[in-house]
């Protein structure tokens, strides 16, 4: 059972890492051929990935959960897949619409100046269009984790990786397209993930049904309620980046948002490696807990919350070690003010990895458990209310510093909140069995 709980979060891990490459690789060039215009820019147009994200994995994971539990059970769920992808096709329509018609509306809603939105309107125009990709995959790979086929996952994910790096550098520099190339470069990379795990699905070790049924809205609800953690996990991007946005941009202007782009980017990085840990932990849990073996989701969990202990230890080691390398990465233009914003914002902020690991851990867990209470309580604290509060409150209090560290309270308090919830749910069960 070690093995294969390993072997998982291996795969996934390496998986959402290949995910997060998507952004880290246009952060990269955009760094080079726009500078730091270029970087703010991308990071106000990130909220708008983290809502696409958000819904797509909201459905797709939250029904493949549903799906692996009632799998477990012996029950009929031929028909899971197709709704996942039905419902999630039809949530992308209005993206697909904004894209179209008003993306430099939206980019302005998002707090960009004019000149900043005719710099980024096209790129937002691409990736608004291409969402039924971005959110469709996240069906894609959910389903496919939840049938074995882990390391399938994590190849589509890393060649959609490869894809988007090498073609982020043809579409900006030998085509000449620009911002508008990065875009084009990471708008296909879910493509080639789907296509490459479409090999799972056309192969005889494929076990999920492609059973057609009338769409419900009751069973989206009880795909979505296993699915809220993963909606949370992803729009907690969006909102942590659309507040810090607007309250840097009170406090230094462009330039620490473009510090912020730098800081947000890497923090995707550790995110990814983070939920590639919960969502390789869930098919077990979720497969176990069906099957009623109380032991082994315990040993399982036991497991995950080791691990992620360790690993959050070490990436708040190497970002200490190594703040300024990874800066220099994104600083092109060497300009010292995002240097000095950057420097202090890196180290604080990824103090709060400390205890985001465990938190995703442990709503993954829930989730995985069909507990939605303590998942969705813990999900909406450290995705916004947290958050939000400690960002508004300690930017008051001591400007960029509390902007900062404002990850590391909301993290703190969410993880006392979900112990007190777990607290609770013993002694009430205790109480029953007496």
């Amino acid at each position: 059972m070690l093995k294969r709980f390993s072997k998982y979060v291996f795969q996934s891990v390496a998986g959402m890492m290949g995910m997060s490459v998507y952004i880290l690789a246009d952060t990269f060039f955009i760094s080079i051929s726009s500078g730091a215009d270029g970087l703010a820019v991308l990071n106000l147009i990130l909220p708008v990935f983290g809502m696409m994200y958000a819904i797509g994995s909201m459905i797709g994971i939250g029904s493949a959960t549903r799906y692996g539990i009632s799998k477990a059970k012996g029950e009929d769920a031929d028909h899971y897949f197709m709704q996942s992808v039905c419902w999630t096709l039809l949530c992308s329509i209005p993206f697909i619409l904004t894209g179209i018609f008003v993306p430099d509306k939206f980019l302005a809603l998002l707090g960009a100046d004019a000149g900043l939105v005719e710099l980024g309107k096209t790129y937002l125009r691409i990736v608004l269009v291409f969402a039924p990709f971005f959110m469709c995959n996240y069906s894609v790979t959910a389903f496919a984790r939840n049938d074995n086929a882990t390391s399938t996952v994590m190849a589509g994910s890393l060649a959609g990786s490869a894809f988007n790096i090498v073609f982020d550098y043809i579409f900006i520099f030998p085509a000449g397209l620009g911002f508008s190339g990065a875009a084009l470069a990471t708008a296909f990379c879910p493509i080639v993930t789907m296509l490459t795990c479409s090999k799972h699905y056309l192969s005889k070790k494929c076990n999920i049904g492609f059973k057609w049924k009338k769409l419900s809205l009751r069973h989206l609800i009880s795909c979505c309620q296993l699915g809220v953690s993963a909606f949370v996990g992803e729009i907690s991007s969006a909102v942590l980046t659309f507040i810090f946005n607007m309250l840097i941009l009170g406090l230094t202007g462009s330039t620490g948002v473009a510090a912020y782009g730098v800081v947000a980017n890497l923090s995707l990085v550790g995110m990814a490696i983070m939920n590639g840990m919960a969502q390789g932990a869930q098919p077990m849990i979720s497969e176990y807990y069906g099957r009623g073996a109380a032991d082994a989701v315990k040993k399982l969990l036991g497991w995950a919350l080791k691990s992620v202990v360790v690993v959050e230890i070490v990436m708040v080691a190497l970002v200490w070690i190594f703040t300024d390398p990874f800066i220099a990465v994104f600083n092109s233009e060497n300009n010292q003010l995002l240097l000095e914003y950057a420097h202090t914002g890196l180290r604080l902020y990824f103090l709060g990895f400390l205890f985001a690991g465990v938190n995703i851990m442990l709503v993954a867990y829930f989730s995985a458990t069909a507990n939605a209470r303590p998942a969705i309580i813990g999900s909406l604290l450290r995705g916004a209310i947290a958050i939000g509060i400690c960002a508004i409150v300690l930017s008051r209090v001591l400007g960029m510093n509390g902007v900062w560290l404002s990850f590391l309270a909301s993290e703190m308090i969410t993880l006392a909140v979900i112990l007190i919830l777990s607290k609770h749910k013993e002694s009430r069960k205790t109480n029953e069995y007496a």
